[in-house]
């Protein structure tokens, strides 16, 4: 019987390439969504200040889509690079990219080609392709032609400073409809075009806010070689609440590590169960409330949890702690390819348990609070008056703000606030049948230099609805009612004429 031996001998060695099959189990946990921020990613670290997502009609049908940038762009040799499976570029410390196969894997997991072209401002627009289809013997990327690469880049994409960047071509996508029926295409496009902007919303809602770079979407029939109506992306914060749900909030816990390196919990409470979109990221609590991982303000995971620290609960819903992940203390965590998940180390739950804030709470005063705030807003809602809805007229903000704090009576058509011209000089109109209130247009704000929208003077409309709400229920309107009526009528007027004088 042979013995055992602390080392392993060799005799030489011999090069085992991948399979080239191996491109195809590439990203198979991206969606759509996910495989749409890898490539935003690197539009970001390219510079880019815009970036274009737009699919492709032809015949009715679905038959591809395209990332645009005005990012810096590649030469042929970094371009190669980029095309590599497991090609890694010299990654900057604020960089997005991490593992060289961001690119490809989220190509890949959606379509079953990839083009690549791409300009600087010192050369052509030079192209790369790689296929999925056939019987791959190797890994050959195939290089486009210079004039396709050039009319590709020159394409209407209606970026701005688009002198340099580049273009990502994804043809043969897997998960499009088979059909041209067009109910069927536009119900896709409108549910896939909404679920993108939420994703890229979220996800790069720091870097949007900070107005590093601009992201829009549009669908072009090539039949008629138009674009449709562009969508923008716009920021969806998930700790973007009006107020905090406990004075106390938000607060930073501190923990070090064995290193001797500081990780920040930063703990937020929502102020209760909002309607606003950047709350309801999910229909399930559980997945709302937990942790919120970032790396160089790039969302890497939306809550689902609490990783050891705490189970989840739906007395935590209001519950939500971003953390930072910076070089110094990646070496905790690990994210996944997809940049979806993190998973955190051994270590992480004896720091989130010494974490404490400068007034020495910690984790545990903290999920005590959270359920304070729970219990408080689930209290304040079952004693506080159903109102009508806001409708027209009301800013996207100043609409979640009221479903935010009053219970809204559903099925019931909305309380819209309209400008008008009246024939006297009276403030306001209350017009029951049409459940609106008419507002006159001789007093209407002017703003400066800007065309005036119909969401105008929130404020004055927040304090009227509040005010006259109550007149709207009921089919007729009592003498009490009358009587306020006449009373606000002279006194608003009389406020109105004086702010004229």
């Amino acid at each position: 019987m042979s013995t055992w031996h602390e080392q392993v001998p060799t005799s030489g060695s011999i090069e085992l390439p991948p399979d080239p099959r191996a491109l195809d189990g590439l990203g198979r946990n991206h969606s759509l969504a996910t495989a749409l921020a890898d490539i935003v990613d690197n539009s970001i670290d390219a510079t880019a200040s815009h970036v274009l997502i737009r699919f492709i009609r032809r015949g009715g049908r679905l038959h591809g889509l395209y990332v645009v940038d005005n990012g810096d762009g590649m030469g042929a040799s970094a371009l190669d690079t980029a095309m590599t499976v497991g090609g890694r570029r010299e990654y900057r410390a604020n960089d997005l990219g991490r593992f060289g196969i961001g690119m490809k894997a989220a190509s890949f997991s959606q379509a079953r080609s990839l083009t690549v072209i791409s300009k600087t401002s010192r050369t052509v627009p030079v192209g790369r392709r790689w296929e999925l289809d056939g019987d791959r013997k190797g890994f050959h990327c195939d290089l486009v032609s210079s004039g396709f690469c050039a009319d590709e880049f020159d394409r209407s994409w209606d970026i701005p400073d688009a002198d340099t960047g580049t273009v990502i071509r994804w043809d043969n996508i897997t998960g499009f409809p088979s059909t041209d029926d067009p109910v069927r295409v536009e119900k896709f496009i409108s549910q896939t075009v909404s679920e993108i902007r939420n994703h890229l919303g979220l996800v790069f809602h720091r870097i949007l806010e900070a107005d590093r770079v601009h992201v829009s979407i549009d669908v072009e029939d090539v039949d008629i070689n138009v674009p449709g109506p562009r969508f923008d992306v716009e920021s969806l914060n998930p700790f973007g609440y009006l107020r905090s749900g406990n004075s106390a909030y938000p607060k930073e816990l501190v923990a070090v590590t064995s290193t001797g390196v500081e990780i920040r919990f930063a703990c937020h409470l929502w102020p209760g169960r909002s309607k606003l979109p950047q709350f309801r990221l999910s229909s399930d609590p559980a997945d709302r409330q937990g942790l919120y991982f970032y790396r160089n303000d790039r969302l890497l995971q939306a809550g689902g949890g609490w990783d050891g620290i705490h189970m989840p609960d739906k007395a935590l819903q209001l519950a939500r702690v971003a953390i930072d992940i910076d070089d110094d203390i990646v070496g905790l965590f690990r994210m996944n390819p997809e940049k979806s998940r993190v998973l955190v180390g051994p270590e992480f739950g004896a720091l989130a348990d010494q974490a404490r804030a400068e007034d020495g709470s910690g984790f545990t005063q903290y999920f005590t609070d959270a359920e304070h705030a729970y219990r408080r807003s689930r209290q304040r809602d079952r004693r506080r008056t159903p109102m009508f809805p806001p409708g027209k007229g009301f800013t996207p903000i100043l609409r979640g703000a009221i479903e935010d704090e009053v219970p809204i009576l559903e099925r019931e058509e909305p309380l819209n606030i309209k400008w008008r011209r009246f024939d006297d000089d009276s403030v306001f109109e209350v017009d029951k049948q049409a459940r609106t209130l008419w507002l006159n247009q001789a007093y209407r704000p002017d703003p400066a230099g800007e065309r005036r929208s119909v969401n105008d003077a929130p404020l004055l409309k927040a304090l009227l609805y509040l005010l006259m709400e109550n007149l709207f229920h009921g089919e007729r309107m009592g003498p009490s009612d009358k009587d306020n009526i006449q009373l606000w009528q002279e006194i608003l007027t009389a406020a109105a004429r004086s702010g004229q004088s």
